[in-house]
């Protein structure tokens, strides 16, 4: 069971939302999530509200040998930088 944290799009044709999620690889894009780690909103007004993830289950994911995607390891990125200027 190899597990990947990938966006997963919810949200109106007009208004993305993304989930970011700890799934399976071999689930479709919109199969069942492990886990919900966090949110991403590309529409929001400020940096901090763009990204909302929970670095505690990222870590346990990462440990339990999850890959992020090359798009979500960016947003963990600048989660941390924007969680390190508070």
């Amino acid at each position: 069971m190899a597990v990947v944290l990938r966006l997963q799009r919810i949200g109106k044709r007009t208004q993305p939302h993304y989930r970011i999620v700890a799934i399976e690889k071999s689930s479709g894009p919109h199969g069942q999530p492990l886990e919900v780690i966090g949110h991403y909103n590309p529409k929001a007004a400020k940096d901090k509200e763009k990204v909302t993830i929970s670095p505690e289950k990222v870590e346990r994911w990462v440990k339990n040998g999850a890959r992020p995607s090359e798009t979500v390891g960016s947003l963990i990125t600048r989660a941390r930088k924007a969680a390190a200027q508070k």
